[in-house]
């Protein structure tokens, strides 16, 4: 007969704010890692009605990981520092105006470095 204890699952204390925070990244990866799996479960059926279903379940997932990021902002103010300069640093990236520890924007960086390609680690024959 399966256990009817309602208290079964309950822990001796409470998590702390880190303790929870620790615990929600892991939930993040467990979301993440369910909406690849729900992918390729789409990717792997020619079934459109499965399709549907799992695509739907995996949008839920995606909701799941934007509110779990939403908790870990709250539960942890340094991770919210860096999620945010992670975001200007990405827009500075990709408008050319971000700045490397010399000072040189990402574009600058690229005009004055030489290109290496392939070809450039070949030997060439005389």
């Amino acid at each position: 007969m399966p256990e009817t204890n309602p208290f079964l699952t309950m822990v001796p204390r409470k998590m702390t704010d880190e303790e929870l925070a620790r615990a929600i990244r892991l939930n993040i990866q467990a979301e993440l890692d369910a909406i690849n799996l729900y992918q390729a479960h789409i990717d792997a059926t020619d079934n459109e009605d499965a399709k549907k279903v799992l695509a739907h379940i995996r949008d839920d997932e995606k909701e799941h990981v934007a509110e779990f990021l939403a908790l870990l902002r709250i539960l942890d103010p340094a991770q919210a520092e860096a999620l945010d300069s992670g975001q200007e640093k990405l827009q500075g990236i990709l408008a050319g105006t971000h700045q490397h520890d010399g000072g040189e924007s990402q574009a600058e960086v690229a005009e004055t470095s030489p290109q290496l390609t392939v070809g450039s680690l070949i030997e060439k024959e005389e």
